[in-house]
């Protein structure tokens, strides 16, 4: 295994890197680091957690320089992310007086544009909020030499791909870039052939999707009985824990029942105000609150590396989601658990899932003696759902009606829509549309 040390990096970011406790380098930075210390530009495909901020990172800060300008960009998806960033830069940079700013949509624009005016070496952004600037001229990129495009297949998803095309147009030609993501659909191929000089690419994790390091389990039970298994999950676990919703009602919800539980939860969804989100991933970061609880909003952009549990309170509607969720737990190394949450109605997006997963899962349903008994009409809706022979006599818990039980009959099914606050009704215990089952 490579050490920092022999990468060539100066004494003050091997100095950062020491302070953090890190020593030998991962592979995609073994591998990353010196192609673009050579002036090469990069495409990486690499799954969150694998160590790729700090890969782009200490390269940028290798080759930039105090005092003169705003020499790097790195461009991501979402404001948590965004922030996530910089902060492991400025860790990494805490030596070399290099300044970052990180701009971003929700945030007041004055906060933004006093930090610019200080004077500032990376920008960090969302690129809603980096063409604001742009506009306005608060930001210029006109001696930028290096750029960054960070979960370029979450951009992509999001409809950044023209606000991307926009503001590289605006950016020098000679340069060095890289772009990592998770997965290469044809979109990001074509964005990279466009705007990358003859890349290297490293595609180190595009056989790893299983989660390595991660007990990866599920249980096949009623929606209503699930804050239930929650709260007898959460019991066993010592480290902090990750609850994944599928919307911001029921994030809502599961936060409010834990607090009724005595648990201290904290809450991030799509609806909240900047204030508010930056306040709760305080608390949770800081081991002020021990459950967070979120929507697929947070999953690009937590880093905390005492997560211990991972649950998928709903099955992600993606594959890659998923893979984005339980990336929360067993960072740099560690170990962590993973539980998915599977309610009737939601065994055919299950089942997708795991053909994609190449490590063995634990059926808790199997180890905990817990039957499953699929109502008619789903099974007709859903022919090719297979349950290993399991048996499918009735449930054997299904008499209990704690958590979600009454709520649930009150769905509103046009409410099931996306993260960004379309949600339509007054119903405000609207789960999705999913099924009182």
């Amino acid at each position: 295994m490579t050490k920092f040390t022999e990468l060539g990096l100066k004494d003050e970011i091997l100095k950062g890197i020491t302070d953090l406790g890190f020593d030998d380098a991962f592979p995609i930075q073994e591998a990353v680091i010196p192609v673009l210390l050579s002036g090469r530009d990069v495409v990486g495909q690499a799954h969150t957690g694998s160590g790729k901020t700090a890969a782009f990172a200490l390269s940028m800060l290798q080759q930039i320089q105090p005092k003169k300008g705003i020499q790097g960009l790195i461009m991501a998806p979402t404001r948590e992310l965004a922030m996530q960033i910089s902060d492991e830069i400025k860790k990494f940079g805490k030596y070399t007086g290099i300044r970052i700013a990180t701009v971003y949509g929700g945030q007041g624009m004055g906060i933004q544009l006093d930090a610019l005016h200080r004077g500032v070496e990376i920008v960090v952004a969302t690129p809603g909020r980096l063409i604001d600037h742009l506009k306005r001229g608060s930001i210029e990129l006109r001696d930028i030499t290096h750029i960054v495009l960070d979960e370029a297949d979450t951009m992509l998803d999001m409809g950044f791909v023209d606000d991307i095309s926009f503001i590289l147009d605006l950016a020098p030609e000679d340069r060095v870039m890289s772009l990592f993501s998770a997965t290469m659909p044809t979109e990001i191929l074509r964005l990279s052939e466009e705007y990358l000089n003859n890349p290297k690419q490293f595609l180190l994790d595009a056989d790893d999707l299983s989660g390595e390091g991660i007990d990866q389990s599920y249980l096949v039970i009623k929606d209503r009985d699930k804050f239930e298994y929650l709260i007898d999950f959460i019991k066993q676990t010592k480290g902090q824990s990750i609850v994944f919703c599928s919307t911001k009602y029921r994030t809502r919800d599961v936060a409010k029942f834990l607090h009724q539980e005595k648990y201290n939860a904290v809450a991030i969804e799509g609806d909240m105000s900047q204030h508010r989100r930056e306040q709760s991933m305080g608390k949770f970061r800081s081991g002020k609150a021990d459950i967070l609880v979120a929507t697929d909003v947070a999953s690009r952009g937590i880093d905390v590396p005492r997560v211990e549990l991972v649950v998928n309170y709903d099955v992600p509607n993606q594959e890659m989601a998923y893979f984005h969720r339980i990336g929360r737990t067993a960072r740099a190394g560690a170990l962590g658990k993973a539980i998915t949450f599977v309610s009737y109605s939601s065994v055919g997006d299950w089942n997708l899932i795991k053909r994609q997963i190449k490590v063995p899962l634990r059926d808790l349903n199997q180890e905990m003696g817990i039957q499953i008994s699929i109502p008619d009409p789903l099974k007709r809706q859903t022919p090719s759902r297979r349950y290993g022979g399991q048996s499918r006599s009735n449930y054997s818990r299904g008499g209990r009606s704690g958590g979600y039980g009454r709520s649930d009959r009150s769905r509103n099914p046009r409410d099931n829509r996306d993260e960004r606050g379309r949600h339509g009704g007054d119903n405000k215990n609207s789960y999705g549309g999913r099924s009182r089952w």
